[in-house]
């Protein structure tokens, strides 16, 4: 027995041992497992992931080629005038791969294919991809009654309406001061006479960088209520000698959006062309390339223009919205056709804090007159349930003067308000 003890007992702590390491490796063994487990399923999930996604875009793929199918070669989608990001892609793009000989285009095309660069779906001129913009609904049925009730009320009453704007018409704005303007230096720098921007809302160029070595353009700034941000700069079509002016308050404004209120026939004499027909032209230092022209409708066209300031290498998109059928000192040939505009204008322009560049010929007649209806129907829509349009435009003209030149072009404001009022209460949920 002593004998066995003494061969046994040193194998005890061996065992032990052995039993020790045995757990140790069915532990990491285990752990491995269990990694591996968990890698498994992560490949697994991401696989199924990637399958599905490449599924839902084949299967899009496959809708849109059956939509262009049933539609022949027009897009079956509206245009969006504005693409910020896909523009400057594309500009970009064309600037890269700049070539000696574009192609010819005609006025009314894609100028995207101009120097190299393939044209997009969204570059593209079509005249059949107008449609009308949805109506905003977010004004409450008795406020709309109200309303139209004293719109129609008013335009019923000739009387009325002649009086008020006689009254309107011996408005005086105070201050009124125009000294920058009337100064010689820059007579040759306005239009008319009649159109020169108050001192105290003139916007005012750096005169440092300026062509001209002025801080004077012809352009007032229109505010609502909040004077550190104005709604509009009203402007008049820039001059020969301004064009590199207009461009230069363009930017500094940060505007994004010019509406063109000017007549197809002052354009087509170059007398309010402030832009290339195709390609790029430079204008002191301002680089403006045309990307697109589009046909929306016989009233109105839109452009996008590519804006690059060559001393500080920056860029940015500008959308210019052009009404075309509105007569120098007319108005347009109906309501529907400018309230149509001028959605499409602010659907462009919603959520931006830079003010929409507005201007005609001397930037007062039609350019007052958008602007009348355009803050009216603004203000309508935030709610306000008291309109006062002569109120308003006297506000108006408090900051530009000559707003809204005529009796006609005023009643005219009046009877698009009624229009525009009408078709949301169609729009409202009965």
């Amino acid at each position: 027995m002593s004998f066995l003890s003494s061969v046994c007992l040193p194998l005890q702590p061996v065992k032990v041992v052995s039993a020790g390491g045995s757990d140790n490796a069915a532990l990491v063994i285990l752990t491995v497992v269990l990694v591996a487990c968990v890698v498994g399923i992560l490949i697994a999930i991401v696989t199924v992931y990637c399958l599905k996604k490449r599924s839902n875009e084949k299967a899009k793929v496959t809708e849109l080629k059956q939509s262009e199918g049933e539609n022949g070669n027009e897009a079956s989608a509206d245009y969006q005038p504005f693409f910020p990001t896909h523009l400057q892609d594309l500009c970009r793009q064309r600037m890269a791969t700049k070539s000696d000989k574009p192609e010819p285009l005609t006025r009314v095309s894609s100028v995207a294919a101009s120097e190299g660069a393939q044209p997009s779906p969204s570059s593209r001129s079509s005249t059949s991809s107008w449609s009308e913009e949805p109506v905003q609904s977010n004004m409450d049925i008795s406020t709309g009654h109200v309303v139209l009730s004293y719109m129609e009320d008013h335009l019923n009453n000739k009387d009325r309406m002649s009086k008020e704007w006689e009254a309107l018409c011996s408005y005086e704005a105070d201050p009124c001061t125009q000294d920058a303007g009337k100064a010689p230096e820059n007579a040759n720098k306005n239009r008319v006479k009649n159109a020169i921007p108050y001192d105290h809302t003139r916007v005012k160029l750096t005169e440092e960088t300026s062509a001209n070595k002025s801080d004077y353009i012809n352009s007032s700034a229109i505010m609502d209520i909040d004077p550190r941000a104005p709604a509009y700069i009203a402007t008049q079509a820039p001059l020969a000698n301004t064009l590199a002016d207009f461009w230069q308050m363009i930017w500094e404004q940060g505007s994004v959006v010019i509406v063109n209120l000017t007549h197809m026939s002052e354009t087509d004499i170059n007398r309010c062309r402030y832009w290339p027909d195709e390609g790029s032209a430079l204008y002191h230092f301002y680089e403006v390339h045309l990307v697109s022209e589009h046909v929306w409708c016989e009233d109105y066209l839109v452009r996008s223009f590519y804006l690059k300031n060559l001393e500080t290498q920056e860029t940015r998109t500008v959308t210019q919205f052009h009404f075309l059928t509105w007569p120098e000192t007319g108005c347009p040939p109906s309501p529907k056709s400018l309230l149509e505009f001028r959605r499409k204008v602010n659907k462009s322009f919603r959520g931006r804090a830079c003010p929409i560049v507005v201007h005609c010929s001397d930037g007062v007649g039609r350019t007052g007159t958008y602007c009348l209806l355009d803050l009216v129907l603004t203000r309508m829509l935030k709610g306000v349930k008291e309109l006062d349009i002569a109120a308003t435009l006297e506000h108006i003209r408090d900051q530009r003067p000559g707003m809204v030149q005529t009796q006609a072009q005023f009643e005219f404001a009046l009877t698009a308000v009624v229009e525009e009022v009408n078709a949301i209460l169609k729009a409202l949920p009965q």
